[in-house]
């Protein structure tokens, strides 16, 4: 069934040489069993891209870039055939999400929070439910990132409505049209509860997974005991048992979406969240190898329809920047799991799970806590350095300066352009000045004097001879004439060749050197 994508901006199509631009820095895979995910740095592809590009299909109007971790988006509308352009939000100053939540300043370096929703939709059902939600962090200062897993029988209040599990909230919101739709009440009730500003959402659903793992060839995963499921749920309410032994294994898609879904393990839910995590991390390692690489336009394909996001072209953008400074050893991974829950039975008779928020807050503020910006001034043998750097470069800037002073004084000697200098304005003696600078920069001066009035505001130049136009470029800069007050005299054989009129806006300068264009 189609996906919509929400944003709280309406979109604005890009024009294709930014998204053909973009693409040598994009490319992602976000799937994993209702928050299903991997990545592949975007420097990996971009010295292949334009190979892969000439012999594809590759769409190239919906740019797709994603983190070093678990993130990626790609909105799609209609029956996932069209692709629909990122809006831009440009970075403006207080913009805010679809929860009202102020987004991140990229700039100052503010941490990044993603709600991943996985979800679970049915044929017969026209609302779809949340199976998975793992709340994503990406602190730039540190160069760190984070993923929290959040159980679905979380008991907690749906701002606005009343108590119910976690996962009711998606329900809630596009049942009943609330801003935003689900995703919007997802978050705000995450929000609510555990205290964490969510920024951003992204949304997946399980019909491309399979697709997914089986086009990366399966996923390597080390199943640490043996599993078996006989009321595995199949797609009618029926039964596919699933079993699967301790060890080392490859997991096609089918198999790695039962191994991520199967709650038949001591641990139930909380054991489930850490096999998502795993298989997270398992298509991540195989998505970064670069025998993946020509498969990235095959995996695009299959992913239509299955994402929907708020992400837009300036988060990714910025986010994408961040590919080759996370490490994996900087990506912390938590559960909330039974050491923070107890078992709770409701008023309406369902098992739930109720949240210790003293213990839950301890992971929280481990994982989310802003980090300041590290202030590391240069060593003195940096500073020495740049010292050094700067005297070298203003010497080289000397130089050069003097040896265009040479050429242009030898241009003008060659051309030897006879000139009258006269003052247009009321400062005493300033045709005197000006001549005697003009001698200084090698103008050969013919005549010099007072103007017919003092009122010239602007200075101008009256060419008697035309032929000599590196004289003239070098006057134009030199007193910043305009082209309109370059005037030609009928009179071309006159005794000089130009007439320049010092205007008010005239600043003499101090010996310098003459720049103006090349010849």
């Amino acid at each position: 069934m189609a996906t919509q994508t929400k944003t709280y901006k309406q979109p604005s199509a890009l024009p294709p040489f930014i998204v053909n631009g973009l693409m040598v820095g994009v490319v992602g895979i976000f799937l994993l069993v209702g928050a299903y995910t991997g990545y592949l740095f975007y420097h990996v592809v971009k010295n292949t891209v334009k190979e892969i590009a000439s012999r594809t299909n590759l769409p190239t109007t919906v740019p797709y870039i994603d983190l070093a971790l678990p993130l990626a988006a790609l909105p799609l509308t209609g029956d996932g055939s069209v692709p629909l352009a990122l809006p831009i939000r440009g970075g403006e100053t207080g913009a805010t999400g679809v929860t009202g939540v102020p987004l991140p300043d990229y700039e100052q370096k503010e941490r990044v929070n993603i709600l991943l929703l996985g979800i679970d939709k049915r044929p017969d059902e026209s609302i779809a439910r949340t199976d998975t939600m793992i709340l994503v962090t990406v602190d730039p200062n540190t160069k760190t990132a984070g993923m929290l897993s959040i159980p679905r029988d979380l008991w907690v209040s749906v701002p606005g409505y009343y108590e119910d599990r976690i996962n009711k909230a998606f329900f809630l919101g596009e049942q009943d049209k609330y801003p935003g739709g689900g995703p919007a009440l997802a978050m705000k009730t995450i929000q609510y509860n555990l205290g964490v500003p969510i920024h951003f959402y992204v949304q997946v659903d399980f019909h491309g997974f399979e697709q997914i793992v089986d086009t990366l060839g399966g996923i390597d995963v080390y199943v640490s005991e043996t599993i078996d499921d006989p009321t595995y749920p199949d797609n009618n309410y029926g039964y596919d048992p699933f079993y699967i032994e301790a060890g080392q294994h490859t997991l096609n898609g089918y198999n790695a979406l039962r191994y991520a879904r199967t709650r038949h393990t001591p641990g139930s839910d909380f054991s489930r969240a850490r096999r998502q995590q795993q298989v997270l991390m398992a298509i991540r390692d195989k998505a970064l190898q670069l025998g993946m690489v020509p498969k990235i336009p095959e995996l695009w394909n299959t992913m239509a329809g299955t994402v929907e996001t708020d992400l837009q072209l300036v988060d990714i953008v910025e986010l994408a920047q961040l590919a080759d400074e996370i490490d994996t050893g900087n990506i912390k991974s938590a559960v909330i799991d039974h050491t923070m829950t107890l078992d709770y039975i409701a008023d309406t008779g369902a098992q739930v799970l109720l949240p210790l928020r003293d213990k839950i807050k301890v992971v929280i503020d481990d994982m989310f806590a802003q980090t300041e910006p590290v202030q590391q001034g240069p060593s003195p043998a940096e500073v020495e350095a740049a010292q050094q750097a700067q005297a070298e470069a203003r010497a080289q800037e000397i130089a050069e300066q003097a040896k265009r002073q040479e050429e242009i004084r030898a241009f003008l000697a060659r051309e030897n352009a006879r000139l009258v200098v006269q003052n247009g304005t009321n400062i005493p003696s300033l045709g005197t000045l000006t001549a005697d600078y003009l001698r200084q920069q090698g103008f050969n001066i013919f005549q010099f004097g007072q103007a017919d009035t003092t009122t010239y505001s602007q200075s101008v130049i009256v060419v008697y001879n035309d032929t000599k136009i590196y004289t003239l470029q070098v006057l134009a800069a030199l007193f910043e004439v305009s082209e309109e007050n370059i005037r030609r005299s009928p009179n071309l054989e006159s005794d000089v060749d130009f007439r320049v009129i010092v205007g008010s806006n005239f600043e003499l300068p101090s010996p310098a050197p003459l720049t103006t264009d090349e010849p």
